[in-house]
């Protein structure tokens, strides 16, 4: 699989990321390796999970931090893979108290570490924002843990245009790297903040889109797939798909874009999966899609996808515009 490198770091992880919302939660510790396993034999290099992930289910909290913890010992993968987590999530139980106060972010990081059985994080991301804390604060706390040793290299997740601009900004002053990358929710699929089922989560959309192609900030994308929508939609397995996704993507414009996509694969010979993340890798700066596989056939599939980015004509296709920003006609996308 392709590396990339990151800026104003040295990491240099696989294109195509795994993401852990699974390990340990829904596939059990078995499955988890297997799954982490086929990842690495196909060349991936880049883990990225969270201290909340499967706190939502009852037992165990962090079971995915710890699930790859456990892995990385028992494999001694560590020193070949870059592991990024997120902390300063707020809890669970209450949402609308933002956690991003240095006593939190410390907090979290020591337990991440401790779950990851790990002495650095490679890349720590900021899972939420907090408007009303001053972007200056922040990264003190997060300038502190980078000259601590504790981390490598620091990220948001789920930050806004404006706020993004405003760290940004602020390190620069103080000679800080700042922000090295964003998460953000992001795929072939149209999706509008306003239809989110957690107005914490942020999607890619206009003044953040603008911010990374003006910057070239490399976005990571989580649900990079859609949740499989694009895939279901060509295989007529919609109704088996969760009723909280399908009410998120299966929409008129993305029954369109559906249709695009089932056109270009037909023409060119490309997989579903091949055009879905090609999409994402095909944009005007750096993204490394962030890949929710269960399976190791989705392992393998995704991974062989990430060769092929599609052209800024082809992606334009999808969204229904010509190359001059106009709209594309109905007839351009036939019903497969």
């Amino acid at each position: 699989m392709q590396t990339i490198k990151i800026p104003k770091t040295d990491l240099t992880p696989s294109l195509l990321c795994l993401g852990g919302v699974p390990l340990g939660s829904v596939l059990d510790e078995r499955r988890s390796f297997a799954l982490l396993d086929a990842f690495v034999a196909q060349g991936g290099t880049f883990l990225d999970t969270a201290r909340v992930y499967a706190d939502w289910l009852p037992g165990e909290r962090s079971t995915s931090e710890k699930t790859i913890g456990r892995w990385l010992k028992q494999r001694r993968q560590r020193n070949r893979l870059v592991i990024a987590t997120k902390g300063a999530h707020p809890e669970l139980t209450a949402m609308h108290r933002p956690r991003l106060d240095r006593a939190s972010i410390v907090a979290d990081l020591d337990q991440s570490l401790r779950n990851l059985q790990t002495d650095v994080i490679d890349l720590y991301w900021l899972h939420r924002d907090d408007p009303l804390t001053p972007v200056a604060v922040i990264l003190d706390t997060l300038q502190d843990q980078l000259r601590a040793g504790k981390i490598r290299a620091y990220g948001c997740s789920n930050w806004r245009a404006e706020r993004i601009a405003a760290a940004q900004a602020c390190a620069q002053s103080q000679g800080w790297p700042g922000f090295v990358a964003d998460q953000m929710l992001w795929s072939l699929a149209a999706v509008a903040q306003e239809t989110l089922p957690d107005p914490t989560m942020v999607a890619m959309q206009g003044a953040l889109f603008d911010l990374h192609a003006a910057s070239g900030l490399p976005a990571l994308p989580y649900a990079a797939q859609a949740n499989g929508y694009f895939q279901r939609a060509a295989e007529g397995t919609l109704d088996g798909m969760n009723a909280a996704s399908r009410l998120l993507y299966d929409t008129p414009e993305n029954r369109r874009r559906s249709q695009a996509v089932q056109a270009l694969a037909a023409e060119t010979g490309r997989s579903i999966s091949a055009i879905v993340l090609g999409y994402l890798l095909g944009q005007p700066f750096p993204v490394l899609p962030i890949v929710g596989c269960r399976t190791v056939t989705q392992v393998e599939d995704s991974c062989s996808a990430t060769d092929a980015p599609l052209h800024a004509a082809e992606i334009a296709r999808i969204e229904g515009r010509a190359g001059d920003g106009t709209p594309v006609p109905a007839e351009t996308f036939p019903v497969q």
